[in-house]
């Protein structure tokens, strides 16, 4: 597939970004003009309040000498001159002050100098006053003229200061208004221009998105084929390669050095060093393989071994593949596989299967020499013991007839034991032919196949609805028939046996002792009985092969049957298990797969 770059895309997109620049600098300059006639104006206004204040503090100070004249001349206390005194550096502070603010304001200057002379004269009326209020030098008539000029003076610097702060606010109301009449059309204007670099943005922003879109569909197989592909060959245990036959260059993946035992990047592959990894004994095989890709343009699967450098040997299984670009290049691409754990299991389940054969004819043997040889010893013996008759035994003494009857119940317990490991053995090595059987029908030819027993202990069996499930039918029938002859068996002497078999569909998560399930959905077949019960602690123990929890003398038996119904429950990839108490009952329950 071969991949154009898509210029006019590219173009469109320059010229959009260089427009909205251009838009968004010119929207940057009137911003910072803005701002900087925003500073101006900031500073006006700090210009007229410091003199607004300067002036108040003018006016306080000639108040305050006023205060404290008019207050001494009426008490004669000197406290009261105090504020007077003081008056004068505060006037020439403020005044200093002011002519510094008003140093670039001409009318301003003029003003100021105008105030500063009513100012002096001020001063001069309040020392007249206090010379002609003083009893050495009183003077009525001067004192009064005196004062009343110290008011008239008061009003004019009120005056001369009331005019100032008229001119500064005028000046602050001219200056406002020329800022006004500025930016008046600017925020039309520069809405206008940002709506239209907004919309060229949003032109651009539509292509980009198509553009990511594509480049997401590309950047995900990149990242599959990247990143996570670094980490699967580890994990997996493969590494890939590409080798250029244009340029002749070899491109090893990182795990590729690291299944030749090496760290990544540690040398430079070449066509004839990978042939130095291989084992002698397939260097012929992978160098012809090598050169069929070039020919085929295909590499079939090829497995040869690998010699590490620390002398391991391991198991590669290797295929290719041919690839030709929109350019005519060819590029061989390959994957390696280590199949070192899997040769060594497979050599390993050889074995096993070997052992498990000579096993299993181990076993055959068995069940032949079971049914054949065993037996017919067995048999003779049997019958010659049932040809010795009554008559025999009238003129045998007692001894004789005690080791005759001993005999003959060995033998019979031979015949039994025979039979169940005949029993146990073809659980194993018989066919299972699954077959969807209803459980109700096997479970009722179990019972007719114990209708004697049943009748001799006069038992009731209580059974629920059963399903119809895949199962080997004659084994489950084994296993029904040898649950409730183990219940009937160990039933309590003086009470009937009473046998409660239920069913219900469980879920496998709610029973943890069904452990590593494979099947979400079992059947879950519970039965019940009153008889003797035993110890929890043999739970486990009483399906082991020939473990009985009482004496052959007391319940005649094998000790086989219980471990027959295990084997029969793990054939069905089901589960059983027992619960139980001395003196009430025991609880076996059969878990088999839906």
């Amino acid at each position: 597939m071969k991949w154009i770059p898509n210029f006019n895309s590219s173009n469109y997109l320059r010229v959009i970004f260089i427009i909205a620049i251009f838009i968004l600098l010119f929207l940057s300059s009137i911003a910072y003009k803005h701002n900087q006639d925003l500073n101006e104006s900031s500073k006006l206004v700090m210009h007229t309040y410091e003199i607004n204040v300067q002036l108040e503090r003018l006016i306080s100070a000639i108040k305050d000498a006023e205060t404290g004249q008019r207050g001494y001349i009426i008490t004669r206390n000197s406290k009261f001159l105090s504020p007077y005194v003081y008056s004068r550096d505060k006037v020439n502070k403020s005044f200093i002050t002011l002519k510094k603010l008003t140093s670039d304001n001409k009318i301003q200057k003029q003003n100021l100098e105008k105030l500063f002379s009513l100012i002096i004269q001020q001063f001069k009326t309040f020392e007249n006053c206090l010379k002609y209020s003083d009893p050495k030098t009183y003077d009525k008539r001067k004192l009064d003229n005196y004062l009343f000029s110290g008011r008239i003076l008061m009003d004019n610097i009120r005056f001369q200061v009331d005019q100032m702060n008229d001119i500064e606010k005028k000046f602050l109301e001219n200056r406002q208004a020329k800022y006004d009449a500025e930016i008046s059309l600017s925020p039309i204007f520069s809405i206008s221009l940002f709506l239209t670099a907004l919309s060229f943005i949003l032109l651009a922003y539509r292509q980009i998105s198509k553009d990511i879109e594509r480049l997401k569909i590309f950047n995900k197989k990149l990242l599959i084929s990247g990143g996570l592909m670094s980490e699967s060959e580890k994990i997996g245990k493969f590494s890939t390669w590409q080798w250029d036959l244009n340029t002749d260059k070899i491109d090893y993946s990182d795990n590729q050095f690291r299944l030749l035992g090496y760290e990544p990047k540690s040398f430079v592959p070449k066509k004839d060093s990978f042939l130095d990894f291989v084992h002698p004994d397939d260097k012929e095989t992978v160098s012809k393989s090598i050169q069929g890709i070039v020919n085929n343009k295909k590499l079939p699967f090829t497995y040869y071994k690998v010699i590490r450098p620390n002398n391991e040997i391991r198991y590669f299984k290797s295929a290719g593949k041919m690839l030709v670009d929109q350019h005519g290049s060819k590029i061989l691409l390959g994957i390696n596989f280590d199949i070192t754990d899997e040769h060594l299991l497979n050599i390993e389940l050889q074995e096993r299967n070997n052992q498990l054969e000579k096993s299993n004819k181990e076993l055959a043997s068995f069940n032949h020499v079971a049914s054949h040889d065993l037996q017919e010893p067995l048999r003779k013996i049997q019958t010659f013991i049932s040809r010795v008759s009554d008559a025999d035994k009238a003129v045998i003494s007692d001894n004789a007839k005690e080791y005759i009857s001993k005999i003959e119940t060995s033998a019979n317990r031979m015949r039994v034991l025979i039979d169940d490991l005949l029993l146990f053995s073809r659980t194993n090595t018989t066919k299972k032919e699954f077959i969807k059987s209803n459980l109700n029908e096997l479970l009722e030819n179990a019972k007719s196949e114990l209708a004697v027993i049943i009748d001799e202990k006069k038992a009731h069996l209580k059974v629920g609805k059963l399903p119809k499930l895949r199962v080997i039918p004659y084994q489950i029938e084994q296993l029904f028939i040898n649950l409730i002859g183990n219940s009937l068996k160990y039933s309590q002497p003086d009470l009937s046996p009473q046998i409660n078999i239920t069913c219900e569909k469980i879920l496998s998560n709610e029973h943890p002792e069904l452990i590593d399930p494979p099947f979400k959905k079992f059947y879950k077949i519970t039965f019940t009985d009153n008889g003797l019960g035993f110890d929890p602690q043999f739970k486990e123990n009483i399906f082991v092969l020939f473990q009985r929890l009482h004496s052959k003398t007391d319940y005649p038996g094998t000790g086989i049957g219980l471990a027959i119904c295990k084997k029969i429950v793990e054939n069905h990839k089901g589960y059983i298990t027992a619960d139980s108490k001395p003196g009430e009952g025991s609880v076996f329950t059969v878990f088999l797969p839906e």
